[in-house]
This record gives structure tokens, sequence and C-alpha cells, in this order.
């Protein structure tokens, strides 16, 4: 079984206080038909998405970036018409607060992926560099295989974006996709 991990792909990352700009915006329409596809698959879809307190001083990331998605603002909304299907979708997908670049740092989510029997991940959102390579390396060392998809990745940073693309393949030997289909990077 598989499942699909949609990571940080909210209104602060994509065009609000920490964008990765024109390349977030570009991938919302794969980022949708992916997440409708394993809907209707009956697969786990899971909205991993960055928490953070106003003005905390304790976070590792204080110093390293400007605040972003602090809980109650419109910045952690989910960006465009993935908002609107998680308010179509409640029941069927998996909202889940991360703290840390990681989606499993600190989190339930490997214990629900297993529960459900749960073996290969499809990882798609921003930034493909930091969240979403973070993320990867944690599901690798877990024992999951990976699937990556091109077309519903991006960075503010191109030059770590494609860094991170062949990290994935060639040192996590994850598979990557455009238009569904495997792909050299």
């Amino acid at each position: 079984m598989d499942a699909l991990i949609i990571i940080d792909y909210t209104v602060d990352f994509v065009d609000g206080r920490l964008p990765c700009g024109q390349p977030a915006i570009d991938i919302e329409e794969r980022v949708i038909a992916l997440a409708q596809s394993h809907l209707e698959r009956g697969n786990e879809v899971v909205l991993a998405v960055d928490l953070h307190e106003e003005g905390d001083p304790h976070h590792p990331e204080t110093d390293l970036f400007p605040p972003h998605n602090i809980r109650g603002t419109e910045g952690r909304w989910l960006y465009g018409s993935l908002q609107e299907l998680y308010e179509r979708h409640r029941n069927e997908l998996h909202w889940m607060d991360k703290t840390r670049y990681s989606a499993f740092a600190g989190t339930h989510l490997e214990l629900r992926l297993r529960a459900r029997g749960i073996t290969e991940l499809h990882l798609i959102g921003v930034c493909t560099d930091i969240c979403v390579l973070h993320t990867a390396v944690d599901a690798y060392n877990k024992g999951f295989k990976l699937h990556i998809h091109k077309d519903a990745v991006a960075s503010f940073d191109e030059t770590g974006h494609e860094w991170a693309l062949r990290h994935f393949q060639n040192t996590l030997g994850a598979r990557i996709y455009e238009n569904d289909r495997v792909i050299r990077v």
C-alpha cells in the first residue's frame, strides 16, 4: 500500500511570508491532480503542515527564517484549490501538524502509516530541498520506498531543488516521476 504526503503546501510557503513563489504556484494543478488520484484509489493522503508559535525564541528556525506558518494565521491555510479540496474531503484527508522540517520528527506519522500497512510514500510539496528532503531522508531510514513527483515539488532555491532531486534518486533510491512517468534526473 502507498500514501501521498503533501508537505507544507500553504499560503506562507507559496506566496506568503516565506514564499517559494512562481515555482510553487506552478505546481498547484499537479498537487491537486495527485491528491484526487490518491483519494480515488482509497490511498492515505496526509497533509503535513508546518506549525509555529508567534515569537517562539526556542524554535531552531527562529534565527534562520522570517516568521511563517504561525498558528491561527491565514498563512497556514492550504494554498489555493488545495484548501478547497481539504474542505470537501476533510474526513478522507489527514491533517498533521509538524514543527520541524521532517514530517516524521515529533509526530505520529510513522505509527499512522504502519497501522495501515503502508510501505511506499509519494512525496510532494515544498520546499524540495528542506522539508521534502528531510521527510524523504527519515522515510528512507525507516524503510519506506520513496516516490518523488518532480512536477509537484518546488523550492525558492533552484540549485537546491535540482540537487535534492538527484539526491532522492541517487542516494535514497527514490523513483522520480514527471507526468506519472518515471524519469532520470
